[in-house]
């Protein structure tokens, strides 16, 4: 599996990418959506229930996600907003609009030098979900996450659930509980 990531010169998409490698599909360098991204990846989930043999299968849904990932020193309201609309153009280009699909997440991440309160306060609480067909054909989410890696500071839109893998600084770590906790505690209160 780890033959198949590509290795970064960057120590810190080198590192995000280790985190990411079992999930994602990863790409270096990668022209996208019309720019160019240092780290690339998507992901593809189907879930599918069945009664009895996979042949009686019944609610099969599919979810994906596309996530952008760059450099970006002093990143701008302005810039955020632009990555939003290229958001909307991705999931318009790419989303098979049917009963199958359940969920597209479109997050664009950029790795800054420092934050700015602007940025900040702009991204703190961001969602933009767009229902297909009033939600029957699913959904997509536009997701930001802005990094400072050296000052040790992130802010995330708030469905933007990769930006765990974007935090070095803190360990990815299981719940406390394991599975069989978890159940007692739920029959057992």
């Amino acid at each position: 599996m780890r033959d198949a990531v590509p290795d970064w010169e960057d120590e810190y998409f080198d590192r995000v990418s280790d985190r990411l490698m079992y999930s994602y599909d990863l790409e270096k360098d990668r022209v996208a959506a019309g720019e160019r991204w240092d780290l690339y990846g998507e992901m593809r989930v189907r879930n599918q229930k069945q009664f009895f043999h996979p042949a009686l299968s019944y609610a099969d849904h599919e979810s994906e996600e596309y996530l952008f990932a760059r450099r970006e020193p002093r990143p701008t309201v302005r810039e955020l907003e632009r990555l939003i609309d290229l958001g909307h153009d991705v999931a318009d280009d790419r989303i098979v609009a049917d009963e199958e699909h359940y969920g597209t997440d479109v997050t664009f991440v950029l790795v800054a030098d420092e934050l700015s309160d602007d940025v900040r306060e702009y991204v703190d609480g961001f969602r933009d979900r767009t229902l297909l067909k009033f939600g029957y054909y699913g959904h997509y989410d536009v997701n930001l996450l802005v990094i400072a890696p050296e000052s040790e500071e992130r802010v995330a839109s708030e469905a933007a659930a990769v930006s765990e893998a974007f935090t070095l600084w803190d360990d990815v770590s299981e719940p406390e509980d394991g599975f069989l906790s978890r159940f007692a505690k739920r029959f057992w209160r």
